[in-house]
């Protein structure tokens, strides 16, 4: 007789191999660009720093990313329609690529701006087009798993980028015979993730189109949804809203956390990054079973409730080694609700209207990054870490009454999840 936990890999595992051509490719990519991704995240930060520039203007640069990304949302889910999903997917990882090597070769202030402005604009055009291309490559047995799947293996891919950019700095630092922290060392690694998301453009060659080019929804139809829809859209989103305030505050920020306030090196930072990237892999793995026998919702407010008491020993305790672990278990645990809830917004909502409201949840994910790194960098040349933590602590608990209040509260669990329809 087999067990429970024996069960649910089988079950695992038979709905893995549900997953359609299109979407195995698209998983194809998620690995490369993880990687990518991991390296990016983890070295960019330290490649500006070494180039003179501080954390003030690293909180600008955010900004200015995440407000192009809020400002062209509502044009890049109409864009989508247009080029179909497979040309979006492919654009967007050639402007990303492209504004990458532009860093390297044109190191300005000037220049950084410019091609934040084209990194806000793939990565609003990526982020748009991901739910509705999911959705339609899935069918209703393996979607949340997907979903899920898509992300974790993102995460894990972005645990051997992270690790891969603790070193690589080193490696070119040797070879060419300056120090790891010279400018040179990580313009050399950012070349390489160009290349990496490069690399990743090839499965998406291969990619079949569900639908004809030109099948677009009319330029007016996001405002005619959101005149149709507003609460069921402002409950959708205002939590989602709510929550990018406060990762804003701390998540672009926790390479230079760990580096001024627990006097980490490069290397060490780089195997912590991994190993948060492989605990948060690991989560969204385990989402999709626990959605399935306990609720969407149930899932996406237990876990981030449960996330709180860790970030508060993330920022504020005085052991590195607490530090890191409680960094460990809140990306886990924080995390591993996202595709949940995805998959929960975009069977919420019409067919025609997914691309629309993709594009308002990355407008309420983008507002909060627009402003919360600003304010940051200010705080923390000024004042420290800490009250930027106790803004996100904030924040956070905020969004998980929001979730509970709207979704959970008063609806029986069999219910809980086809509620929405009805709000």
């Amino acid at each position: 007789m087999l067990s429970s936990v024996q069960r649910m890999v089988l079950d695992y595992t038979a709905r893995v191999r549900m997953f359609r051509p299109n979407a195995r490719l698209y998983l194809m990519n998620v690995i490369l660009s993880g990687v990518a991704m991991g390296v990016f995240r983890l070295l960019f930060n330290f490649y500006a720093l070494s180039l003179g520039f501080d954390e003030a203007l690293l909180g600008r640069l955010i900004t200015i990313s995440s407000l192009t990304s809020l400002l062209v949302a509502l044009p890049m889910g109409y864009l989508a329609d247009i080029l179909g999903r497979k040309n979006s997917l492919v654009l967007s990882g050639l402007l990303v690529s492209s504004s990458i090597i532009g860093m390297v070769f044109v190191p300005t202030e000037a220049a950084f701006y410019t091609l934040q402005i084209v990194l806000g604009i793939a990565q609003s055009l990526a982020m748009i087009t991901m739910a509705p291309f999911l959705m339609e490559n899935s069918g209703e047995q393996e979607r949340t798993y997907l979903f899920s799947f898509g992300q974790g293996l993102q995460m894990l891919s972005v645990f051997v980028g992270n690790w891969l950019g603790g070193y690589l700095p080193t490696w070119i630092a040797l070879r060419q015979g300056f120090t790891p922290t010279n400018s040179q060392a990580y313009a050399g690694s950012l070349l390489i993730v160009a290349g990496l998301y490069l690399l990743g453009l090839v499965p998406l060659m291969f990619l079949r189109r569900n639908r004809m080019v030109g099948e677009a929804r009319s330029v007016f139809a996001p405002i005619r949804y959101a005149k149709d829809n507003p609460k069921l859209l402002g409950k959708l989103v205002i939590p989602m809203l709510i929550t990018s305030l406060g990762a804003g505050l701390i998540m672009p920020f926790m390479n230079i956390f760990f580096r001024t306030v627990h006097q980490q090196p490069d290397p060490a930072i780089g195997t912590m990054f991994a190993w948060g990237s492989l605990a948060m892999g690991i989560g969204l793995l385990m989402a999709p079973p626990l959605a399935e026998r306990f609720g969407k919702i149930q899932v996406v407010v237990v876990t981030q409730a449960l996330s709180v008491p860790f970030l508060i020993l993330l920022g504020f305790s005085p052991w590195f080694w607490l530090s890191a672990l409680s960094y460990f278990v809140r990306l886990a645990l924080m995390n591993m609700s996202n595709p949940v809830f995805q998959t929960f917004v975009m069977e919420s909502v019409d067919e025609d209207a997914r691309a629309t409201v993709a594009s308002l949840t990355s407008m309420a994910w983008n507002f909060g990054w627009v402003f919360s790194p600003l304010v940051s960098g200010f705080l923390q040349v000024n004042y420290g870490f800490g009250p930027a933590f106790l803004g996100t602590i904030s924040m956070y608990i905020l969004a998980i009454i929001m979730y509970w209040a709207f979704f959970w509260r008063g609806q029986p669990q069999e219910d809980t999840e086809i509620a929405v329809n009805t709000l």
